[in-house]
């Protein structure tokens, strides 16, 4: 038996901490819009702009329903085709103002279906990832140690598991290299039952500021200049790629009707593109193709 209500009250809840946590860092305050979707449901998008540290930071909280599932997301489950469904979910992207903080992004998420004549089928999804510009060994390694310790109470093994589907899931085939250096990905998360599925789930929310604050604190003061920010427009364009062609999350949200300001928010505020564009070798803009190969963080990076 699942308990939406509870869910449903954690999202909510984490959406208010995430935010929190952000303003105490950046100084500034997040606008709320809240909306309905005339399909059923509606959330709160909130988004700080401008603000001291983050040029743009949205976290979005949905809850929204359908009577029919759209085809992103019955493409892996044709047995769903028709089904009514509800989903509820936390998103967040953060562009931060300085290149040497990292892009993150989070998202957690419970879905259930209701196929006629069978029972509710339900699964939990998630994860979180990071996106630097600059990378930093010690920023690397600490990320996904908050990741390994946050899954280290479900089993040996799932660290390893939700890594290397994060690997697999946030990666750019069209340029043959990952959005960055990875973090945690599962989707379909059923087979352990609900109150273990959804414990996994909060372990994972919970997990985000503790793994991305003490980085945005320790780089957020490094001086930088114009090559730097062109640098960062650059790659914000590899994100803005992700989003657009292969990001199921943002498929769903347009196919099933989903408010098109809270999906897209998830876009960096500015961001340039420019035409066969490469670093000169050597340079700490070319360093960032080494870290675009996924790898095994904890094992290869330096205590």
């Amino acid at each position: 038996m699942t308990d939406f209500a509870a869910v449903h009250a954690y999202l909510r809840s984490l959406q208010d901490r995430l935010c929190a946590g952000f303003e105490a860092v950046d100084g500034g305050q997040f606008a709320q819009d809240e909306w309905q979707r005339p399909e059923g449901g509606g959330g709160r998008s909130r988004v700080l702009k401008e603000g001291a540290v983050f040029e743009q930071a949205g976290v979005g909280f949905s809850d929204v329903s359908g009577a029919t599932l759209p085809a992103s997301a019955t493409a892996h489950r044709p047995e769903l085709a028709g089904a009514p469904w509800r989903a509820v979910g936390v998103s967040l992207v953060i562009h931060p103002r300085n290149p040497y903080v990292p892009t993150s992004h989070a998202n957690v998420r419970f879905f259930e279906a209701r196929p006629e004549g069978r029972d509710p089928i339900w699964w939990f999804g998630g994860g979180f990832d990071l996106t630097p510009f600059y990378p930093v060994d010690a920023d690397v390694r600490h990320w996904h140690e908050v990741a390994r310790d946050a899954c280290a109470p479900f089993g040996d093994q799932r660290y390893a598991e939700h890594k290397a589907w994060c690997d697999r899931y946030f990666f750019l085939k069209h340029r043959n290299e990952a959005r960055g250096v990875g973090g945690l990905f599962y989707d379909d998360l059923h087979a352990d039952g609900f109150e273990k599925s959804f414990e996994y789930t909060r372990a994972v929310g919970d997990a985000f500021l503790d793994a991305y604050l003490p980085i945005v604190q320790r780089r957020k003061e490094t001086p930088y200049g114009e090559r730097e920010r062109e640098f960062q427009l650059y790659r914000r364009g590899r994100y803005v790629e992700f989003n657009l062609v292969w990001d199921r999350g943002t498929l769903f949200g347009l196919q099933s009707g989903g408010r098109t300001e809270s999906i897209l928010m998830s876009l960096p505020p500015r961001v340039r593109f420019e035409y066969a564009w490469t670093p000169d070798p050597g340079s700490a803009e070319a360093r960032l193709a080494h870290y675009l190969i996924p790898r095994d963080w904890l094992t290869e990076l330096p205590q």
